[in-house]
């Protein structure tokens, strides 16, 4: 099929932002220069290079075509990097990597050097810092003292600051430590205060033997990891508890059940597994790299409402030989990374829209039917990944590192990758391919969006608006009353049988989503990323029981957030108390010691005007505004609205409501009327505060000078959303901050902070 045959995608306007953002190709000027369908077939092209390996005259046009239907279609889409960088100058695939961290000086910056290689090529990293000698432990060679992990966790994480990943990804990093090591007290408190280690998502290597001793009340050993021998001891009921009041703080440490990781090590011969990928899903041996990619499971669902299994098989199988083929076609960051890559050939094919699935099956989230539909589909996913596998170990040869392998003990057929499957967040992929994220109850069915400069407009799940017309319930009054609400649980003039389908993350038990991740686990030969949401009320007690029901029923770690426990969720929805007074008080953040911004210079009626915009890592910090001829009110007045409108963006405020407050403002002294009547026209100070700050958030010049050129070009690939600025907001009180890129709200999903205004993602 030639290019020009290739139909271009059908896509949301969201997914456009998202796609013009961070993946469509741009020439030098920033200039898009590529369509989805041609970034498709980009990768399409350059993945099934790979087969050439293996036949040097095989015909690859077909391989090509099959590659872009499961992309185009959104059946099926690869994990960020190989969207953005494959048949580019990058060529780095992987999302995510596992380094080690030794116990040496030399070493370790060795280390920081390699992750910073890693996440300028736009990959995330996960550690395990247990082999580093506890702080006050004897450094021999300096006759000295050791400073311990967590003082090291902390040059990692400011060498992550420093890179941004080439303004596609940032940095993100997960930091494990063996429960069992002399500094595991620190390392639970260790983002105690929410201004560190903000780079990094941390969990508990839990053992079996502490979770033995956890059952019997007892103490257990800590282990010195420079001399191998029992160094104290702590008690298990004690630890316990400690990273059960943090994780019910805010969230973190979560845990990961190491010995349950290491017991489905299929190369235990190679070594083994200290740590995961920043989200958890992906366990690797140091200097493993995580190969992903996700099958949409919504467009799965015939419209007379049932499983097209034949579609699920052909998209599964196409899918594994794509991952596989990556494998060969990524320029990985380090040798020793290739190498061991490509020894074990390690892919992990999850799914997405398993929320939207339901919706279309009419199955309750929380329900036993929904349990049994995870063993039927994601069984079948699993079965099928593993046969295509092995017809790929036949036609290729399996993985190198086979002999060693469990599977080779175990008696069975050569495989061609040592695991298949993973569930990961799909956070930005999941936008592209305009379903739910991962396995994750839908996070809202109606939300509003914000258009700059008109009302608020509506924006209602697809399924659940023609779901509603069609039963004859759809009202716009109903639609704002589940925007505020969130919910439809306690909506009584929506059907029982639609309220207990249509449900979103807060209607969803902690037990539930338990429930649901160990259901995955069991079907997935890596792990499974899922959030475990709790009300804000939610005791410690609640956090224990979920943290326990995921050990017993055989997740390989678990992580948690309750509702508004972060000091950076400053867009939360604040509950009222009875006498109807706010329960909730928003702190703005402080002041970093170091701050980037531009300075701007707009034509007003007053003469020049100069807005400085300062920004932080969540995004806009704050404003300076003054007139080039100083004194007099109007200059106390506008270095007064900078002042709260700094206010407003460091305690959380979405920057374009400041926006919508600023522009349109008219000064009514004729003297001070516009310059001019082109569309950038200044009508007053506050006016051309309000736009040098949209300028900003759209990337621009934040200079408006009266002889500049009026609309910018929108080329073809804007979208209409675009156009009109469109901003989702999405209700809801899972919002942990701002995104640092547009301003818009985080929300936290898999272990990681996302936004689905522009599809940053903290993760991978």
């Amino acid at each position: 099929m030639s290019n020009d045959q290739h139909k271009e995608p059908k896509l949301s306007s969201n997914a456009m932002l998202v796609l013009k953002k961070r993946y469509l190709k741009k020439d030098d000027d920033g200039n898009v220069v590529e369509s989805p369908g041609e970034m498709f077939l980009r990768v399409a092209n350059n993945i099934a290079q790979a087969d050439r390996y293996y036949d040097d005259k095989k015909d690859l046009e077909p391989i090509i075509d099959e590659f872009y239907d499961i992309m185009a279609s959104l059946e099926f889409l690869p994990n960020s990097p190989t969207l953005m960088n494959a048949g580019g100058d990058l060529q780095q695939l992987s999302a995510c990597f596992v380094l080690p961290v030794e116990d040496s000086l030399d070493k370790i910056f060795e280390t920081v050097k390699n992750t910073a290689l890693i996440h300028k090529s736009g990959g995330g990293t996960g550690f395990s810092f247990s082999r580093i000698r506890p702080k006050n432990d004897l450094v021999k060679s300096t006759k000295g003292v050791s400073s311990g992990p967590i003082s090291f966790m902390q040059v990692f994480d400011s060498a992550t600051d420093v890179i941004k990943q080439g303004g596609t990804r940032r940095g993100a990093n997960m930091a494990i430590l063996r429960v069992d090591h002399p500094d595991i007290r620190d390392f639970i408190l260790a983002k105690d205060d929410n201004n560190k280690l903000n780079n990094f998502n941390i969990s508990v290597a839990i053992t079996d033997r502490f979770m033995r001793a956890l059952a019997k009340d007892q103490d257990y050993d800590l282990i010195n990891p420079r001399s191998k021998k029992r160094q104290g001891a702590e008690s298990a009921r004690e630890i316990f508890n400690l990273i059960l009041k943090q994780a019910h703080k805010n969230g973190e440490p979560g845990m990961v059940f190491i010995d349950r990781l290491n017991r489905d090590n299929p190369t235990p011969e190679v070594g083994e597994i200290e740590s995961t990928n920043p989200c958890g899903e992906q366990p690797l041996l140091p200097y493993e790299s995580c190969n992903l990619g996700s099958i949409n499971l919504s467009p799965m669902i015939t419209e007379e409402g049932k499983i097209d299994w034949d579609r699920l098989r052909k998209v599964t199988r196409s899918s594994v030989h794509f991952l596989d083929n990556v494998i060969d076609m990524n320029n990985y960051p380090l040798e020793e990374i290739s190498k061991k890559t490509k020894d074990n050939r390690k892919i992990g094919l999850g799914v997405m829209g398993w929320a939207d699935m339901f919706f279309k099956l009419k199955i309750p989230y929380d329900s036993e039917e929904a349990v049994v539909l995870v063993y039927k589909v994601k069984g079948f996913i699993e079965e099928e990944s593993k046969k295509r596998s092995r017809e790929l170990a036949v036609e290729r040869g399996p993985f190198p590192n086979f002999d060693g392998s469990i599977y080779k003990k175990n008696g069975e057929p050569p495989i061609r990758n040592a695991t298949t499957t993973t569930i990961a967040p799909t956070g930005t992929i999941s936008i592209i391919a305009g379903t739910s994220s991962g396995i994750e109850p839908l996070f809202a069915l109606v939300f509003e969006r914000n258009i700059m400069d008109r009302d608020r407009m509506m924006e209602i799940h697809e399924d659940f608006k023609r779901v509603a017309e069609k039963e004859g319930f759809y009202s716009k009054e109903l639609m704002r009353s589940i925007a505020e609400a969130g919910s439809l649980r306690d909506l009584k003039n929506v059907p029982l049988h639609i309220r207990n389908v249509y449900v979103t993350a807060h209607d969803v038990t902690p037990q539930w989503h338990i429930k649901m991740q160990a259901a995955f686990q069991k079907y997935t030969h890596n792990a499974v990323s899922k959030t475990v949401n709790f009300p804000h009320d939610a005791t410690i007690s609640d956090v224990e029981e979920a943290y326990r029901s995921a050990y017993d029923l055989g997740c390989k770690g678990v992580t948690i957030y309750r509702d508004g426990s972060r000091e950076e969720q400053v867009l939360s929805t604040v509950k009222k108390k009875k006498t109807g007074m706010d329960s909730g008080i928003i702190r703005p953040r402080g002041r970093p010691k170091t701050i980037t911004g531009v300075t701007g210079r707009v034509d007003s009626g007053c003469g020049a005007l100069y807005v400085t915009i300062n920004h932080d890592k969540f995004g806009p910090f704050e404003m300076f505004a003054n007139l080039g001829k100083g004194g007099g009110c109007a200059a106390a007045q506008i270095e007064a609205l900078a002042r709260l409108a700094s206010l407003a963006m460091r305690s959380g405020i979405e920057p374009y409501q400041i926006v919508k407050q600023l522009k349109g403002i008219r000064c009514p002294i004729p003297k001070m009327a516009p310059l001019g009547m082109a569309e950038e026209s200044i009508l007053s100070c506050p006016d051309g505060m309000g736009k040098s700050l949209e300028r900003y958030l759209l990337g621009k010049s934040i200079s408006i000078e009266e002889d500049m050129t009026s609309s910018p070009n929108l080329d073809f690939y804007s979208s209409e959303a675009e156009q009109e600025n469109t901003i989702p907001e999405h209700n809801g009180s899972e919002v942990v901050g701002v995104c640092p890129d547009c301003g818009y709200s985080l929300k936290y999903e898999g272990g990681c902070n996302i936004c689905y205004s522009c599809g940053y993602s903290k993760c991978s």
